[in-house]
């Protein structure tokens, strides 16, 4: 054979190997509309849709996010909390310049819609008890909890012991994802913060982590899934919770399974 018939075929069986690789790996990480219907009957029954803030193109931390999230089926909404150089809880991601939404507004809105569930991004532990007291003030805090608690700001948050549950936001090694020993050392991490579940990126997520963390009593919460084919392979994981930018899109996807 000519030194160029073999190069040929060493392309060629490269290329089909690689094709094979693929192959796999899409299988892997993503469910038929079969596949993903029987996995959707598995969902914890309590499972949630978030509305991330800046949900159905409206601005990010108004009151028309919150109406957003709320009028196009989202259990929950969430928004960013930050504080003033007064110390007033504000809705904003970075520091606050003036003119931001007054937490007082996002929770006398939230108390319009009955059931309706908040999830507070922290990005500031100045104040915390202001957001207990307005919380109170509106009847709502029982459907409150934080996330955005890392390792900065646990401290803060369990000395101050509101009595406000809250997730741990965790960077989980995707490396590891699949790894059970990882998993369960992980969830013993979150067990001894007093968190109440994981908070993570979509890309971190996996199947093993949400059985490993159910087992322990723990809930997981991915955010931020905005494509439908994210929303079927995340839903296939069976979390309790995913946030989206598009609620609508995500519970049609759960209501047809495609």
């Amino acid at each position: 054979m000519s030194k160029g018939k073999i190069i040929c075929c060493t392309v060629l069986t490269a290329a089909l190997i690689l094709a094979v690789i693929l192959l796999f790996i899409f299988r892997h990480n993503n469910l038929s509309d079969q596949e993903l219907q029987k996995r959707l009957s598995d969902l914890p029954s309590a499972f949630t849709v978030t509305a991330h803030t800046g949900c159905m193109d409206t601005q990010e931390n108004t009151l028309a996010a919150i109406e957003a999230g709320a009028e196009n089926g989202a259990q929950i909404v969430e928004f960013d909390l930050n504080f003033d150089e007064n110390k007033r809880a504000v809705l904003s991601h970075d520091a606050p310049v003036g003119g931001e939404v007054m937490l007082d507004e996002a929770f006398r809105k939230v108390s319009e819609y009955e059931d309706l569930k908040v999830n507070v991004d922290l990005k500031n532990c100045a104040a915390l008890d202001e957001i207990k007291a307005i919380a109170q003030k509106y009847g709502i805090l029982d459907r409150i909890f934080f996330t955005g608690v890392n390792e900065d700001f646990l401290e803060s948050v369990r000395k101050a012991d509101l009595g406000i549950p809250y997730y741990l936001n965790v960077n989980v090694d995707a490396k590891h994802k699949h790894n059970i020993t990882y998993l369960e050392s992980l969830a013993k991490k979150v067990q001894d913060s007093g968190a109440i579940g994981i908070n993570l990126n979509k890309n971190q997520a996996s199947a093993e982590l949400c059985e490993v963390f159910h087992e322990k009593g723990l809930l997981v919460s991915v955010w931020t899934v905005n494509r439908k084919r994210e929303m079927k392979k995340i839903l296939g994981f069976l979390p309790d919770n995913i946030t989206t930018r598009n609620p609508k899109q995500l519970n049609e996807v759960i209501r047809s399974g495609n």
